[in-house]
Formats: C-alpha cells, sequence, structure tokens
C-alpha cells in the first residue's frame, strides 16, 4: 500500500468538503507529475474514486441542508450525458492521435487546470457578489436553460479531462444564481457527486480506471471528505480557496511543461511565493471583517 497516495487522498477529501473544489483539479496532475500514472488512467481512476469521495460530502451537506437539490437536478439535466460525451470524445482522441495522444492530454488537462484555478481565485475574491445571497432560488425558464446550460459546460469539460465540477459550477452558482456560501459548497458538491458517478461509470466502461490505484486513494479520501464537510459550515475557506487557486495554476503550467511546451522553470518560482502573499492578504481581509462584524454586534 502506497501511504502517500492515501495521505494525498486524505488531503484532497478535506479540500473537497470543505470547498467543494480540489478533486481531479489536484489529484489528476498529481496522479501524473508525481505517481507516473498515463493520463487517460489518471483521469478514469481520479473520477472513479471522486464519484465515492462526493457522495460522501454530498450526503453529509444533505443533512446538514446546504443543498438546492432543485438546482442541482436541473443542472445534472445538462452535465451528465456532456460527461459522457466528453468521455467518448476521449476515446476518439486516442484512436486519432494515435502517439501523440498522452502530450494532448496532458495539454488539455492543462488548460483546464488553468481556467479551474482562474475560476476559483475569481470565486475567492467574489465577496461582494453576495450582498443579495439566498439559500434557494424559485427555478423560472431562464434559471433552468442557464442551470442545463452550465451543466453542459462543465460535464464536457470533466469527462475529457477530470477537473473543473467543483470550481466551475461554484462560479456559476453565485454568478448566475447568487447563492449563498454554504449553499454553494453543498450544492455544489451534492451535483458534483450526479455527475461524477455517469463520468466515472464512462470511464469504468472504457477500461479507463485502475481499481487498485483508486481504493488505496479512497481510503484517506472518504474520512477527509467526512470531515471537510463537517468542518465547511464552521471554518472560512476563503484561504484555501485562495491557496488552491495558485497551486492549481501551477499545476497547468508544470503539465504544459510536461507536454513539451517550452516553458522557462523560472516561471514556476514565482507561485510558493504568491501562495504565502494570498495568504496573508486573505488572512488579513477575514480578520478586519470580522473584527468589523464585531464592533457592529458591539455597538
Amino acid at each position: 500500500m502506497d501511504f502517500a497516495l492515501v495521505a494525498f487522498g486524505l488531503g484532497v477529501g478535506i479540500l473537497v468538503g470543505m470547498t467543494g473544489i480540489g478533486g481531479g483539479s489536484l489529484m489528476t496532475p498529481m496522479l501524473i507529475l508525481v505517481f507516473g500514472v498515463t493520463p487517460v488512467t489518471a483521469i478514469g481512476t481520479d473520477l472513479a474514486y471522486a464519484a465515492v469521495t462526493k457522495t460522501v460530502g454530498g450526503y453529509k451537506h444533505l443533512r446538514q441542508k446546504t443543498v438546492d437539490i432543485t438546482l442541482s437536478s436541473w443542472m445534472a439535466v445538462g452535465s451528465v450525458p456532456a460527461a459522457i460525451g466528453g468521455v467518448y470524445v476521449l476515446t476518439l482522441l486516442e484512436d486519432w492521435l494515435g502517439r501523440d495522444f498522452e502530450d494532448a492530454v496532458i495539454a488539455i488537462l492543462a488548460g483546464a487546470l488553468l481556467l479551474t484555478g482562474a475560476a476559483t481565485l475569481i470565486r475567492a475574491f467574489l465577496k461582494r457578489m453576495h450582498e443579495r445571497e439566498r439559500d434557494t432560488i424559485e427555478m423560472e425558464r431562464r434559471h433552468k436553460i442557464a442551470a442545463v446550460l452550465l451543466g453542459l459546460c462543465v460535464g464536457f469539460v470533466l469527462g475529457v479531462t477530470s477537473a473543473g465540477s467543483g470550481a466551475l459550477i461554484a462560479v456559476g452558482l453565485i454568478l448566475l444564481f447568487r447563492l449563498a456560501p454554504q449553499r454553494v459548497v453543498g450544492t455544489d458538491v451534492f451535483h458534483a457527486a450526479i455527475l461524477l458517478w455517469a463520468a466515472g461509470l464512462a470511464h469504468v466502461t472504457a477500461g479507463n480506471v485502475d481499481f487498485g490505484l483508486a481504493g488505496t486513494i479512497l481510503l484517506g479520501s472518504v474520512p477527509g471528505v467526512w470531515l471537510g464537510s463537517h468542518w465547511s459550515v464552521r471554518v472560512e475557506p476563503a484561504v484555501l480557496r485562495t491557496t488552491l487557486a495558485v497551486v492549481l495554476i501551477g499545476a497547468g503550467l508544470a503539465l504544459l511543461i510536461k507536454a513539451g511546451l517550452d516553458i522557462p522553470i523560472a516561471v514556476l518560482i514565482p507561485f510558493p511565493l504568491g501562495v504565502v502573499a494570498l495568504l496573508v492578504v486573505t488572512m488579513l481581509r477575514s480578520r478586519k471583517a470580522r473584527s468589523e462584524v464585531g464592533t457592529e454586534v458591539g455597538t
């Protein structure tokens, strides 16, 4: 048993439970860059283990009443068929590209990580979007269409790369539906559980899943996501999201280098410094916000 995989699964599970982000976006590049797993197997295995992980988190959030079930269901109308279609496109690319397939998949995954990292960073600084936040939404026709289209886009990206189900959906829930933060996380994780089962089973059918590897990761990720979901209603996750965004962008650049793109290693050096700087800024903002709330209560 690889205890490094178990430990990493625990950490990723906690992040998923607390923020709704991090599963495929972190695990897939780590399996490729650190553990040497082939890209397609990394994607398929990640989706299979993540389906179980997010089911645990989704159930926990459902019990905590932080899920908008109607909104999740409408997103799934678009995301489930799109994810299955994404897996089929991945199979077509393998037949079409031949020897260049692995580099192409790594490059596509890198692009998805950069997009997910940017979306996560945007989400971390979208507090003003919650000025009219709400716990639920009356699903009119335009809301249903928006939910289905959001699901279509994210589902396809997930089927091809295993990344984006958390961050991209979360940003959509904030921008399109103005959900409150806890409802964003709960609805995001619950919907992702449905989506990941569809994509994971499609990858199982395509023969892209290493069940032994998935089982090892699950030993850490299942208790991790339970703990993270439990803490999500008690801990301000802005610091985690900010850090995660920078890590995702750095991972995307690292994958581009692995795919053969000539990116100087020096480009990656600022990322550890960026993580520290953003952590400090975010923590100061959170502390200031808490002190302002305390002042208002005191007056």
